[in-house]
C-alpha cells in the first residue's frame, strides 16, 4: 500500500484499527467472560486498562456487526482501500471464531479416547491385581493343604512305627523277663556266697556257681510250663470236662512234679547250700521253706477244706498221710538239728591261741571233719524231697480225679499268693 493512500484514510483507519485492536486484546485476555447480547464496548482508548479487570465482559456479536458497518462505510464514503477493510474484517472474524472455539468447552475426541484408554488400563490393572491375589490365595491354600497332608502322613507313619516299637518292646520284655529274673537271683546269690560271676561268660566261676545257675534256669522253665498246665487244668474243670480228659491233665502235672525233684537232686550235688537256702524262690516262699521246699503235713492241712466232700475211707487216708508226713518231717528236723550242733562243736574245738604248728594241724583236721559232716546235708535234702514227692503220689491215689484236680489247683493258688505277697512287700513305700 502506498503512503498517500494510508494518509488519506488515516482518519478512518485509526478508529477502526483501534476498535479491532481492542477486540483482539479483549478476546485474547482469558479473564474476560462472555455475556448475553446488549453490552457495548467502550471505544475510548483510555479504557483499555479496564479490560484487564475481571469485572469487564464483552459481547462479541454486536462488536462484529459494528466492525462490519464501519468497514462498509469506509468503502462507500472514500472508495479506497477496500482490500484493507475486508482483509481486516475477515481476519477478525476468522480469529474471533477460532478464539471462541478455544474459549468454548473442550469436546475433543482425542481427550475422550485418552480418558477411556486410561480407564481401561486402570480396570485391566485392577483385574490383573485381583487375578494375582486370587492366584496367590489358591497357591497358599494349595500349599497349606499339601503341608497338612504331609503332616498327617508323617503322623500316621510315626504312629505306625511307635506301635511296631511298642510291640517289639513287649515281645522283648516277655522273652527277657525270665532271663532277667535268673540274672538277678544269681547276682544276689553271688554276693551272699562271695562268688563273682563274670558277665563275659568266661570259665572262671566255680562248679557250684554253674550248678546253681543251671538249676535256676531249669526251675524257671519248669514253672512256666507248670503255669501252662495249671491253666489248662483250670479250663477243663470249669468246663466240666469228662474224667478221661481230666485224668490226662492231672497225670501230666504229677509227672511234671517228678521232673523238678530230679533237678533238685542234681543241683544239690553241685551246691547244697543254694538248694537249702531256696534262693530261687521269692522272700515269702523262703519264709515257709523247710529243707529246700514245702512241708507236706502243712500242705495237707490246707487242702482238707478244698477236698470236701470226702468219704470216710478217703478222710482216714488223708489223716494217716498227714501223720506219717509229720513224723518224717520231725525226724528230718531232728537230724538237721543234730548235724548243726555237731558242726558247731567241731568248729569250736579249734578255738584257742594261734601260731603254733600244733594248733594249725588241729585246725586243719577239724575243718576236714566239718567238711565231711556237711556232706550229709545232701542226704537230708534228698530225703525231704522224697517225702514231698511220696506225699503227692499218695494223695493222688486217695483222691478221685476231680478231687485231685481241685487239690492241684489249690496248691498252685497257695504258692501264687505267696509270690504275690512278696511282690507287694518289695514294692511297699518306704519312709
Amino acid at each position: 500500500m502506498h503512503p498517500s493512500r494510508v494518509s488519506d484514510f488515516g482518519t478512518l483507519e485509526q478508529p477502526v484499527g483501534q476498535h479491532i485492536e481492542v477486540v483482539i486484546d479483549s478476546i485474547k485476555n482469558p479473564e474476560v467472560n462472555r455475556k448475553p447480547s446488549g453490552q457495548v464496548i467502550n471505544s475510548d482508548t483510555s479504557g483499555f486498562g479496564a479490560f484487564s479487570k475481571p469485572t469487564v465482559t464483552i459481547d462479541v456479536n454486536p462488536l462484529l456487526a459494528r466492525v462490519g458497518s464501519l468497514a462498509a462505510l469506509q468503502q462507500k464514503g472514500q472508495g479506497q482501500q477496500p482490500n484493507l477493510a475486508s482483509l481486516r474484517t475477515s481476519q477478525f472474524e476468522n480469529w474471533g471464531e477460532s478464539t471462541m472455539a478455544d474459549a468454548s468447552p473442550r469436546t475433543d475426541t482425542s481427550t475422550d479416547l485418552d480418558v477411556d484408554d486410561k480407564n481401561d488400563r486402570e480396570e485391566q490393572t485392577h483385574l490383573a491385581a485381583l487375578a494375582a491375589s486370587d492366584s496367590n490365595d489358591r497357591t497358599k491354600a494349595k500349599t497349606g493343604d499339601q503341608k497338612t497332608l504331609r503332616r498327617l502322613a508323617q503322623n500316621r507313619e510315626a504312629a505306625r512305627k511307635s506301635r511296631l516299637r511298642k510291640k517289639a518292646y513287649v515281645q522283648q520284655l516277655e522273652s527277657s523277663r525270665l532271663k532277667l529274673n535268673q540274672l538277678e537271683q544269681e547276682l544276689q546269690r553271688a554276693r551272699q556266697q562271695g562268688i563273682f560271676i563274670s558277665s563275659s561268660g568266661d570259665q572262671s566261676h566255680t562248679t557250684s556257681g554253674n550248678g546253681a545257675l543251671a538249676f535256676d534256669i531249669e526251675y524257671a522253665r519248669w514253672r512256666e510250663e507248670h503255669n501252662r498246665q495249671i491253666g489248662e487244668l483250670r479250663t477243663a474243670v470249669n468246663a466240666h470236662a469228662n474224667d478221661n480228659d481230666l485224668r490226662a491233665i492231672v497225670d501230666g502235672i504229677m509227672s511234671h512234679y517228678e521232673e523238678i525233684f530230679k533237678f533238685k537232686g542234681t543241683a544239690a550235688k553241685a551246691d547244697v547250700f543254694h538248694m537249702l537256702s531256696g534262693m530261687w524262690k521269692t522272700p515269702a516262699e523262703r519264709c515257709f521253706l523247710w529243707l529246700g521246699g514245702f512241708r507236706s503235713s502243712e500242705l495237707l492241712k490246707l487242702l482238707a477244706s478244698h477236698l470236701e466232700p470226702l468219704t470216710e475211707q478217703q478222710l482216714m487216708g488223708i489223716c494217716n498221710l498227714q501223720q506219717s508226713s509229720q513224723q518224717a518231717e520231725d525226724a528230718l528236723s531232728q537230724g538237721m538239728e543234730a548235724l548243726q550242733q555237731s558242726l558247731a562243736e567241731t568248729l569250736a574245738g579249734s578255738l584257742g591261741p594261734s601260731g603254733s604248728s600244733g594248733n594249725v594241724a588241729n585246725y586243719m583236721g577239724q575243718m576236714a571233719m566239718a567238711m565231711g559232716k556237711l556232706g550229709t546235708l545232701e542226704n537230708f535234702l534228698c530225703q525231704a524231697d522224697n517225702l514231698r514227692q511220696q506225699t503227692l503220689q499218695q494223695m493222688r491215689r486217695i483222691l478221685t480225679t476231680r478231687q485231685a484236680a481241685r487239690a492241684l489247683l489249690a496248691i498252685n493258688d497257695y504258692f501264687s499268693r505267696l509270690r504275690a505277697l512278696s511282690s507287694l512287700w518289695l514294692a511297699r513305700p518306704r519312709e
